[in-house]
């Protein structure tokens, strides 16, 4: 059965910061432009802010949602059997993702 109404909480992911610099000039392509550890503390909070739920379903554009799904793989146990799909979706509106997930559930509710 789907619920009537959602939650809404936000993570921030941590922000790149993009250095342009001027035709001509050298970049040095060595220098991390984000914390190694940015992507792993954006996982963890993610993947705290989800320890209650019944169901997830991973959405987003490119391989994020890989990552995040590997994240939990290897690091959150409890929660990998939660995860009830990946989907491809790029860059939706809040509006588009709340009835993305309704459609989705209710489809999965149909099969079971």
């Amino acid at each position: 059965m789907l619920p009537d109404s959602f939650d809404k909480m936000t993570i921030e992911a941590p922000h790149r910061h993009v250095h342009r610099h001027p035709k001509g000039q050298e970049v040095d392509k060595n220098r991390d432009r984000e914390h190694p550890d940015d992507a792993q503390h954006f996982f963890r909070d993610v993947s705290r802010a989800l320890d209650d739920a019944g169901e997830v379903l991973i959405v987003g554009p490119s391989t994020a949602k890989l990552h995040l799904f590997g994240y939990i793989q290897r690091h959150e146990h409890a929660l990998e059997p939660k995860v009830v799909g990946l989907e491809t979706v790029d860059h939706p509106t809040d509006g588009q993702l709340v009835a993305y997930a309704k459609q989705y559930f209710k489809a999965s509710d149909k099969m079971r």
